[in-house]
C-alpha cells in the first residue's frame, strides 16, 4: 500500500520516548524541531496520491497493487532509472536537498538478502526474516532508517575491555528474541518507523562468535529505546535568513537501547561474526546510489547561487570566473557521469539483485564526498564576501534603514534588493552557516569515513586488467600474475 502523509505522521505518534535540549518531546510531528522535516517526508508520502507524479513514483504489480518504486528490489537497468527519477522528482518538488528518507537506507537489507548463504550457516530462519522484512518495508510504505555508529568508547581496547555499553552488545536470549543493549547515532531515527541496527566492526580478533555481532530491524517506538537528540538548527534564526536550515534539518539522534527486547522475527543475525564482517563489507552496495545522488543536487545548487551571484555584477565575462565555474562543473558533471555509468555497466548481486557497478559507484563516491570542502569553498569564493557581512531580513524592513539598503543592495533593473538579499540568505545558509559546516561533516562520514569509501574501491577494481595490460606491455613472463 502506499501510505498518506497523514497516515505517516500517525504511525510515529507511538509514545516513543525523544528528547532534545533537554525536554521530553511528546509528539514529533508538531514540536518545533522536527515538524518542518516530518512535513517534508509527509510531503513525499502524499506526491505519490498525486496523478502527475504517479508514474515516476509508483508501479503496479501482476495483481494491480500499487507501490513505490524507491524501495523496489532492483533487477534491471530500469529499475535504477526509475529509482534515480524518483529521487529526481522528489527533490525538485520539495525544492531542497534531504538524504535521510528511506530509499538510501532499504538497501543496506538488499545488501544482507545478497548474504543469504553466510546467515544460513547460522540459522536459515534469518534468511528468511530478511527476505520478510524487504517485503515489509516495501509493501507497507515505511519510513525505513538504519543504525550504525556506537559510542564506541576506547577504540584501542576489545569491547570486553571497558564499559560493555560502548558498543551495541547481546545481553541474553530469550524464548521471545533476544535483549540488546548500548547504543546507536542514528539521523532521522526519532521520526522514522524502524531501522536496521547492525554493528561496527570490533576488535572481535579470530572469535567466531561475539555477543557483539548483532543484527536486526528495530521499531523506533518499542519499549525501552530512548532518542536523545543533538539540538536543532530550526527556530534558531528567522527562516528568511536561513531558508535551508529552517525547512530542511535532518535531526540526528542517539539512540539507547536500555534492555530492549528484539523478537525472533526481527533478528537476522547475532553472534556471528563472519556475518557482522560479511554485511560491513557490502553495506554501501545499493545504498551508495542515492547518496550519491542527492551530492550531485548539493553541486546544482553550489552552481546556481555562484552564477546567480556573478552575473549580477557581471564578473561572469572575466576567464579567472569562468574558470572557477568550470571547476564547479567538472565536479557535478563527473559525480553524474559516475551515476550514470554505474546504471550503464550494472553488475548481477550474488543474490540475484542487479548492484549499480560497483567499482564506478564507489569511486564516484569518493569523489563526490572528499571534493566537496573543496568546491563549497569555490562556491564562497564566486559568491563574494558579501555572505558573510549582508544584514538580516528585519533589517531591510527596518524604517529609517530599509532605504539605505535598497538603495545599495539594488544592482540593476534585474535585481532588486529584495531578490539579492534573498540569494545571499540563502548563499550563506548553503555555505556559510552553522548548518552548511554540520551539512559537509555529515556527507563526509554519514556513509562510513574517507578510508573505509577508499577501502570499498580497492576491493571493488579491477586491478588484475591493469596488470595484464602491464605485463604485455613490459613483456613480463606469466608466472609474474601468479603472485597473491
Amino acid at each position: 500500500m502506499l501510505r498518506t502523509g497523514d497516515e505517516y505522521r500517525r504511525s510515529i505518534r507511538d509514545g516513543r520516548e525523544v528528547w532534545i535540549d533537554g525536554e521530553r518531546v511528546t509528539d514529533v510531528t508538531v514540536h518545533p524541531a522536527f515538524k518542518p522535516i516530518v512535513d517534508v517526508k509527509a510531503r513525499m508520502y502524499d506526491m505519490a496520491h498525486e496523478q502527475r507524479h504517479d508514474a515516476v513514483m509508483n508501479y503496479r504489480n501482476d495483481k494491480g497493487e500499487t507501490f513505490s518504486r524507491s524501495t523496489k528490489p532492483p533487477t534491471t537497468q530500469q529499475d535504477w532509472h526509475d529509482k534515480r527519477a524518483w529521487v529526481d522528482t522528489v527533490l525538485n518538488d520539495i525544492a531542497g536537498v534531504v538524504i535521510r528518507v528511506g530509499d538510501e537506507t532499504v538497501g543496506e537489507m538488499w545488501s544482507l538478502y545478497d548474504g543469504r548463504d553466510v546467515l544460513n550457516e547460522i540459522d536459515p530462519k534469518f534468511s528468511e526474516n530478511i527476505t520478510r522484512h524487504i517485503a515489509r518495508a516495501h509493501e507497507q510504505d515505511l519510513f525505513h532508517v538504519s543504525a550504525n555508529t556506537d559510542p564506541k568508547g576506547d577504540r584501542s581496547k576489545r569491547p570486553q575491555d571497558q564499559d560493555p555499553d560502548m558498543l551495541l552488545h547481546l545481553v541474553k536470549e530469550t524464548d521471545k528474541g533476544i535483549v540488546v543493549r548500548g547504543a546507536k547515532y542514528e539521523t532521522a531515527a526519532a521520526y522514522a518507523n524502524q531501522a536496521f541496527v547492525k554493528p561496527t566492526i570490533a576488535n572481535w580478533g579470530d572469535d567466531k562468535l561475539s555477543d557483539y555481532a548483532v543484527g536486526f530491524i528495530a521499531e523506533m517506538g518499542a519499549p525501552g529505546i530512548k532518542h536523545i537528540c543533538r539540538t536543532g538548527f530550526t527556530g534558531r534564526r528567522p527562516a528568511e535568513d536561513y531558508p535551508i536550515a529552517n525547512k530542511f534539518d535532518e535531526v540526528d539522534t542517539l539512540v539507547v537501547f536500555d534492555n530492549v527486547l528484539i523478537p525472533w522475527e526481527n533478528v537476522l543475525f547475532y553472534r556471528h561474526t563472519r556475518a557482522a564482517t560479511y554485511i560491513r563489507g557490502t553495506l554501501h552496495r545499493y545504498s551508495a546510489f542515492p547518496f550519491v545522488q542527492r551530492i550531485l543536487y548539493l553541486a546544482d545548487l553550489m552552481i546556481g547561487v555562484a552564477v546567480f551571484n556573478v552575473r549580477q555584477t557581471g564578473l561572469d565575462k572575466q576567464q579567472a570566473v569562468q574558470e572557477k565555474l568550470a571547476e564547479l562543473a567538472c565536479y557535478r558533471e563527473t559525480i553524474n557521469a559516475h551515476l550514470t555509468a554505474a546504471i550503464a555497466s550494472a553488475e548481477p548481486s550474488p543474490g540475484g539483485l542487479l548492484m549499480p557497478n560497483q567499482s564506478l559507484l564507489y569511486t564516484g563516491r569518493v569523489h563526490a564526498c572528499t571534493r566537496l570542502p573543496a568546491m563549497m569553498h569555490l562556491a564562497r569564493e564566486l559568491c563574494g564576501g558579501q555572505i558573510c557581512v549582508t544584514p538580516d531580513s528585519a533589517s531591510f524592513r527596518a524604517a529609517g534603514i530599509k532605504d539605505w539598503l535598497d538603495k545599495y543592495y539594488t544592482v540593476n533593473e534585474f535585481w532588486s534588493a529584495d531578490d539579492r538579499r534573498k540569494l545571499l540568505a540563502y548563499a550563506r545558509d548553503l555555505l556559510n552557516s552553522d548548518y552548511a559546516g554540520h551539512r559537509v561533516t555529515f556527507e563526509l562520514f554519514a556513509q562510513s569515513p574517507p578510508f573505509a569509501h577508499l577501502g570499498a574501491v580497492f576491493r571493488n577494481f579491477d586491478f588484475k586488467r591493469s596488470m595484464q595490460f602491464t605485463q604485455r606491455a613490459a613483456g613480463l613472463s606469466d608466472r609474474v600474475m601468479d603472485q597473491k
